[in-house]
């Protein structure tokens, strides 16, 4: 077949190949209404590929794969299959039940287009990295909203987080997930192991939502959520899952996780604020995620977090 006849999701050539991976069906609509197709979201993995893989590191990572676009059939994956790009690492990792199970992780940006070569729109990481994955780095607070509750609620509540956070020694920064929430994230030292990062992280969300229950809940329960907003300390368990800064969300629109300074959360309207249109020009700034420099989970903030439960 000549060029002239092939359907546009056929044709072959170098605007079908992201550094130098080529992108099968590029025109395909993965987000019909907003006109966004497969190309798109691999070129969007190739501008923030390099920042992505500063900010978040080598981690095991689930993918939100939507083959077909949001409208289709969307589903997780979090263990490697036939098929995919060796650009997409491999880890064998101890599951709970005991046996060894086949996790991908992204090693570097050409990994986020090979799985955005393989339908992939969101990737969802550890809060632990490839290299040693029994010490956690990455602690995340996800304040997710009930129903009703506006953004102005949501960002009032990053801004008490944040100063709880510091009173007790720990600074975090903020991310809009894409979505209706925001995440507040604590870069941590490898220093402790899981257990006592997750009782931490549990700890501080009780901590919060003890203090103001008409507020908060640290309970996944739609009951205890009603009118309230969720702090969910559940992604910092091992094995659990927190979307990437700068992971496409499978949403309407195409919104992209964005981590942002304080002062900028203020004025957002929106926690899907930012698209990919956006990011050629975020790139150019420096990284609010990479502001914040890890920090030790050790005595004197432990010692801190207690007096408060006293």
């Amino acid at each position: 077949m000549s060029e002239k006849g092939r359907r546009p999701e056929q044709r072959a050539g170098d605007d079908d190949t992201v550094e130098g991976i080529v992108i099968t069906h590029p025109d395909r609509e993965l987000f019909p209404k907003a006109g966004v197709r497969k190309i798109d979201i691999a070129r969007h993995y190739g501008r923030v590929g390099a920042r992505m893989s500063v900010v978040s590191g080598a981690r095991p990572v689930s993918l939100l794969r939507c083959p077909a676009g949001i409208d289709g059939e969307c589903f997780f994956q979090k263990h490697a299959g036939k098929g995919f790009p060796e650009a997409l690492a491999r880890i064998d990792i101890a599951e709970k039940d005991g046996e060894t199970g086949e996790y991908f992780y992204v090693a570097g940006p050409q990994g986020y287009i090979a799985a955005a070569q393989m339908g992939t729109i969101e990737f969802h990481g550890w809060a632990a990295r490839a290299d040693r994955l029994e010490r956690p780095d990455r602690m995340v607070f996800d304040l997710d909203p009930d129903e009703g509750l506006g953004f102005a609620e949501t960002k009032k509540a990053a801004f008490d987080l944040k100063s709880l956070l510091s009173d007790i020694g720990l600074e975090a920064y903020a991310m809009v997930t894409g979505g209706k929430g925001i995440h507040a994230v604590v870069p941590i030292r490898r220093t402790v192991g899981w257990e006592a990062f997750t009782t931490f992280a549990r700890t501080f969300a009780h901590l919060m939502a003890d203090a103001q229950p008409d507020r908060f809940t640290a309970t996944m329960s739609k009951e205890k959520r009603k009118g309230r907003i969720f702090i969910d300390w559940l992604r910092n368990e091992r094995g659990a899952t927190a979307i990437l800064p700068y992971s496409v969300r499978a949403r309407s629109g195409a919104p992209v996780a964005t981590p942002v300074a304080w002062d900028e959360l203020k004025d957002l309207k929106s926690a899907a604020a930012f698209g990919l249109q956006n990011m050629a020009e975020r790139l150019k700034r420096d990284d609010p995620a990479l502001a914040v420099k890890p920090q030790t989970l050790g005595k004197t903030v432990i010692d801190r977090l207690e007096k408060r439960i006293r």
